[in-house]
């Protein structure tokens, strides 16, 4: 992706170093595990970070300039959301709302709850923002097997599709089906709102290469490896050595790409609707 010296966003909190250490979670494998679940890109962590605890001092830790590289490079591809987005609503007679993206090490305190490293990046309705430790980016390599920088920008891209939702009603609608659902119907409501934003992050990365030209050869296939890589087959297979469709909260390796490829295809947020037939 080129990125050097472009513009960034002026809407990035750097809380880097008001984070806290290390974090002590209480519980046994079943609290292992739903940690793993939820380090599938842009889930609702609540039910996860009312159950951790914090375990440590403030640190002060200064940040590598490998760090300060990538968190430049998220505030550009934040600045670029903002740009599609803005044109996007604007066409529909609409104004986009951009929300803030906070950078933290360690935990952080959000409206939805305490989140730690282990939360992965997250989008909380409730204040509007997206949260991300950048040793995620790492992580997409060594433990995902996720490489290039497109596909740290698909993540930044799949958060801030929960963003759109949240603006256009959608996870609002979504929330009040899920009331009175079993755990089942309402993982099933989950994973097509999670595989919408997996599409808006495709439609993103349509208007970048159209309106900004920005994308490098390869970029398309970095993204889509990522997605596939956090497919929950994969990661119910890869950590429990077993796949539970009924616990899936995103949607597969394939579904993913799937939707994602669609995004990126047509440009078309009408071709977005995954609450209809099948996924």
């Amino acid at each position: 992706m080129k990125w050097q010296g472009r513009e960034e966003s002026g809407n990035v909190e750097d809380r880097r170093g008001m984070s806290r250490g290390k974090m002590a979670i209480g519980g046994g494998i079943g609290t292992i595990v739903v940690a793993l679940i939820v380090l599938l890109l842009g889930g609702d962590p609540s039910q996860f970070l009312n159950g951790l605890q914090s375990g440590s001092d403030t640190e002060q830790v200064k940040p590598t300039a490998e760090e300060d590289q990538m968190a430049q490079f998220v505030s550009v591809v934040l600045k670029d959301t903002e740009t599609v987005w803005g044109k996007i609503f604007e066409k529909s007679d609409k104004v986009y709302h951009q929300p803030k993206l906070v950078l933290f090490r360690g935990e952080v305190e959000s409206a939805c709850g305490l989140a730690s490293t282990a939360s992965g990046p997250f989008y909380c309705p409730s204040d509007q923002k997206v949260y991300i430790d950048l040793s995620f980016c790492d992580q997409l390599k060594t433990q995902f097997g996720a490489y290039g920088d497109f596909a740290v920008a698909y993540v930044i891209a799949h958060e801030i599709g929960h963003h759109v939702q949240n603006q256009l009603g959608i996870i609002e609608t979504v929330d009040g089906q899920k009331s009175g659902l079993s755990k089942i119907k309402a993982n099933q409501l989950t994973v097509r709102l999670e595989l919408q934003a997996d599409f808006l992050a495709g439609m993103w990365a349509h208007y970048a290469q159209e309106m900004l030209h920005t994308l490098d050869a390869g970029d398309i296939e970095e993204a889509m490896n990522a997605a596939a890589a956090v497919g929950d087959d994969k990661l119910q297979m890869q950590y429990q050595g077993k796949v539970m469709p009924d616990a899936f909260t995103h949607g597969t390796s394939a579904q993913r790409k799937e939707w994602f490829r669609r995004g990126w295809e047509t440009g078309d947020l009408d071709k977005g609707d995954t609450f209809r037939g099948k996924i």
